[in-house]
């Protein structure tokens, strides 16, 4: 029987802890404003749904071969996070209010296809809870197109409170970023736990 609260519970809880997705939606608001920043969530949400209705399809037929994939996405993943975690920790000292530009469509959406937490996210949520159960070609879009807006919730509620606490989170840069990029390696080292 499909337990709803564990999926529930599953799908919220990876969405909202910190990942790629959400430490850049936080940094990018803190630089550009919440508004400024939006249509790097809205690339997030698009990346993210390609994303899942592919990882979906992997999941659904070819299964077995997805561990073998695994190791691969680790290391492109975690080098991926290692490198923006330098990015995060170097821009520590030399952080201002950027009000000219802002944080790009395609670079949220670029983000989500090597993002190891959204393929971990959706293979788990896939062979975990909604394979067992549903089969249906509708359902399994419908749930894939689900976590994608979640996992789009998630980096737009980092976004709300990186714009909401931009004065103090720029003031304090010299502790906040290196705080972030310790959270991103964090993230590069958990995903080999």
């Amino acid at each position: 029987m499909f337990n709803l609260y564990q999926f529930l519970i599953y799908i919220f809880v990876t969405a909202y802890t910190p990942g790629p997705n959400n430490i850049m939606s936080l940094s990018n608001a803190v630089r550009y404003g919440f508004k400024k920043s939006f249509p790097f969530n809205l690339g997030i949400l698009a990346g993210f749904s390609i994303v899942m209705l592919f990882c979906t399809l992997l999941s659904a037929i070819i299964f077995s071969y997805i561990h073998q994939a695994k190791i691969f996405m680790q290391v492109i993943g975690a080098s991926y996070m290692l490198y923006l975690a330098w990015k995060t920790w170097k821009s520590s000292a030399e952080i201002e209010l950027q009000e000219t530009k802002g944080a790009s469509f395609a670079s949220g959406m670029a983000l989500q296809f090597i993002n190891p937490k959204i393929y971990i996210y959706a293979v788990t949520a896939m062979s975990t809870y909604i394979l067992p159960h549903f089969d249906s070609i509708s359902a399994l879009v419908g749930f894939a197109l689900f976590l994608a807006f979640v996992g789009f919730t998630g980096s737009v509620a980092w976004s709300t409170f990186g714009s909401t606490f931009r004065k103090i989170l720029t003031n304090y840069s010299n502790i906040v970023n290196p705080i972030l990029a310790l959270l991103l390696i964090y993230c590069a080292v958990s995903l080999f736990l």
